[in-house]
């Protein structure tokens, strides 16, 4: 019975594995602290950016395993088919450091080492001339407010017509029923009007709806809710 043991690692060399390894690590380094000094939110994940690292290094590996050979190829594909990933993405540019980070790590799996050094230059410069120049800000701010209000009729339209007196603009979100049905919870989006502010809003809102809870939360579209 033959159990010749087969080392397929001669289809690349030792440099090659070295150098795609250490490229991807520094790259994908890069890339991290791009976000890191880019993120303005509240939602800072250091796992999320060490794993930027980790993806960038383990999309290389993967790559020089593939190699060109087609066989290899589908069948990482269906390893992977079977990995589920439960964690919610909260931001939209979250997604787009994991999709860089993994063409990095494509590049210097397949030894496209300057394409690879030269698209990390050129879109992290990008990245920090958009954040630098904060461009296509949109300068409305927005509220996000939250009323409690008994069940009846008159208490939503009694509500409306304060939104109307201190807002330019608000939009019904959702209606929700708290405490087994004994208050419905109105959720809005809205924009105020020049001179008034959150505590205006507030103190009319209080006056209102009979004593219960008012929420405002300003700015909502640079917070996580």
């Amino acid at each position: 019975m033959n159990f010749d043991f087969q080392d397929l690692s001669g289809t690349f060399t030792t440099f090659d594995i070295v150098i795609s390894l250490a490229l991807s690590f520094v790259l994908s380094s890069v890339i991290a602290w791009v976000y890191r000094y880019t993120h303005k939110n509240v939602s800072y994940s250091q796992s999320y950016v060490q794993t930027l690292v980790l993806v960038g290094m383990v999309i290389a590996l993967i790559m020089l395993v593939v190699g060109s050979n087609i066989a290899r190829a589908f069948a990482l594909v269906g390893a992977l088919s079977v990995v589920r990933f439960r964690n919610a993405i909260k931001e939209t540019r979250d997604v787009g450091f994991i999709f860089l980070v993994m063409a990095i790590g494509m590049t210097t799996g397949t030894r496209f080492y300057v394409l690879a050094i030269a698209a990390t230059v050129a879109i992290c410069l990008v990245l920090l001339i958009m954040n630098k120049f904060n461009w296509f800000k949109l300068d409305v701010q927005r509220q996000v407010v939250k009323v409690q209000v008994p069940p009846e009729p008159a208490y939503t339209d009694t509500v409306e017509d304060v939104l109307i007196k201190h807002c330019s603009e608000y939009e019904l979100v959702s209606t929700e029923s708290v405490r087994a049905g004994a208050l419905v919870e109105l959720y809005y989006t809205a924009q105020l009007k020049k001179g008034m502010s959150s505590n205006d809003l507030i103190a009319a809102l209080s006056a209102v709806n009979a004593g219960q809870r008012v929420s405002v939360l300003t700015g909502y579209d640079q917070t996580d809710l």
